[in-house]
């Protein structure tokens, strides 16, 4: 499994931009696809909403992949 760790620029990131941020989708039309597909889960639970609000704290993970959101430093 790949580990990534994404540190916030604001209170959130769209989900399908996080995947293009993260390189694991190589822009944000394939990461609403991926979303789409049913492939991508936050805190474990499917997320179909291509724009869902992706906060601090929260891990997402895409089959191998897993991405730990980490809170903007002051």
């Amino acid at each position: 499994m790949s580990f990534h760790e994404f540190r916030l620029e604001g209170d959130y990131v769209e989900l399908n931009l996080l995947l293009k941020l993260t390189g694991i989708a190589s822009s944000g039309g394939e990461g609403k696809h991926m979303v789409a597909d049913g492939l991508v889960t936050v805190d474990g639970v499917q997320e179909l909403r291509k724009t869902f609000k992706v906060r601090a704290g929260q891990v997402v993970r895409i089959g191998d992949e897993e991405i730990s959101v980490l809170p903007e430093v002051d």
